[in-house]
């Protein structure tokens, strides 16, 4: 038979180490002809727009290339299927596609939403008592996925963040004057990345200062107070927060296809209202999208482990699951211990997974050092990378 791979919301600079997974895995078993790409996810497969991967993806190089590579390889996209009940068109447009090129499993690498569209076609094609299997490969940064450890991509978004905020730490402590830097943190309704942040101090340092999930109702008059308690000693102040801080007070009216709102930025809210109530010297920092796709940070237990998970999707469609997520089964924090495990995909679609209540302080206002071992080995491991003048390169797909 024939596989078929897409790669579907929002990209990780992990994304490409799970093809690379289902990749390698695949070409290494003889029960496998051609392994397909499809361009945008899912729409990839309605639009019959495929790629043969092994004349892409030809050489070792080719492959070492792929998993430095951030974001989504095949392209991405945020297509939500139609209920069944209501509109059977696009399944009907998947399924003949799948049956002309003999794809007899379809992996999607994705988070929540990706497995909305992993539930309702594995449904769907029980159904129509077809044999093709469906296997969703988790990922997001926002760490927010059901009934696993952890997701491939936070490792990664986690080192790239502790990094970055040990780095602007340094820079806004040289001057002898009050000031105070909000760093705004990805992150809609669950503050994993935000509360990642806390590991800085696992080196000895003290910032930041404050982290704001939203977990936490929000008042502003309480973060100004807490910003002029830190401020007296303090001469600078940083203040880490979740970009969901406060959203209904922010939300407008654009959505995506999800119905996912898309806010203002809380980092630049909160330095207007430091300028006009505190009057210090105050910057935002809004680090967005390079959190996802900054791929020379990348932990290698992150990358090692999302081709791992890759690999494992693909034998657990070889063993006849179907409408499956793998996941992450932690077994200990040290020595750090995982197992590769299933759930039903309808079980984790578009549902969040919070961060613990138990591991954020009562002030609401900072993260507890408990969660510190929960995250250190999830961001341990530096790769080297392939460099031209300088500067990494990427496996591109033209």
């Amino acid at each position: 038979m024939n596989i078929a791979i897409a790669q579907s919301g929002g990209p990780t600079a992990a994304i490409n180490a799970s093809l690379l997974g289902v990749f390698r895995a695949a070409r290494k078993s003889c029960d496998v002809e051609r392994i397909f790409g499809s361009r945008n996810g899912i729409e990839g497969i309605i639009n019959e727009n495929l790629v043969d991967l092994q004349q892409i993806i030809a050489t070792e190089e080719d492959e070492e290339l792929l998993k430095q590579t951030p974001a989504a390889f095949l392209g991405s996209c945020r297509y939500k299927l139609a209920d069944v009940d209501k509109d059977t068109s696009a399944y009907e447009k998947i399924i003949a596609c799948f049956e002309k090129h003999g794809i007899g499993a379809f992996f999607y690498i994705g988070g929540n939403d990706s497995m909305d569209t992993v539930a309702k076609l594995s449904e769907y094609m029980k159904k129509e008592n077809k044999s093709i299997k469906v296997i969703g490969v988790p990922k997001t940064i926002d760490n927010d996925l059901v009934h696993t450890d952890h997701t491939p991509g936070f490792g990664s978004a986690a080192k790239y963040l502790a990094v970055t905020l040990s780095e602007i730490a340094r820079d806004i402590s040289v001057y002898d004057t009050d000031a105070v830097t909000v760093v705004e943190i990805m992150g809609r309704h669950a503050g994993w990345l935000a509360a990642s942040s806390v590991v800085l101090r696992e080196n000895g340092d003290t910032m930041p200062h404050l982290i704001y999930l939203p977990e936490c109702s929000f008042s502003l008059q309480k973060f100004l107070s807490d910003v002029r308690e830190k401020l007296k000693t303090n001469r600078s102040v940083l203040a880490v927060v979740a970009e969901g801080v406060g959203e209904k007070k922010r939300a407008n009216t654009a959505s995506d296809g999800f119905g996912h709102g898309q806010i203002a930025g809380i980092g630049k809210y909160l330095e207007e209202a430091i300028k006009s109530e505190i009057g210090c010297k105050v910057r935002s920092i809004e680090l967005n999208i390079m959190q996802r796709c900054s791929a020379h940070l990348t932990s290698v237990c992150d990358i090692e482990e999302a081709e791992m998970i890759g690999a494992s999707g693909f034998a657990a469609a070889m063993m006849g699951e179907t409408g499956k997520m793998m996941t992450f089964v932690r077994t200990s924090d040290e020595p750090y211990q995982i197992t590769v495990g299933t759930v039903d995909a309808k079980d984790v679609a578009n549902k969040e997974k919070t961060f613990p209540e138990k591991w954020i302080a009562e002030s609401g206002n900072d993260v507890l050092p408990d969660a510190i071992p929960y995250f250190l080995p999830l961001i341990k491991g530096e790769r080297p990378m392939i460099v031209k003048n300088g500067i990494p390169l990427h496996f591109i797909l033209k």
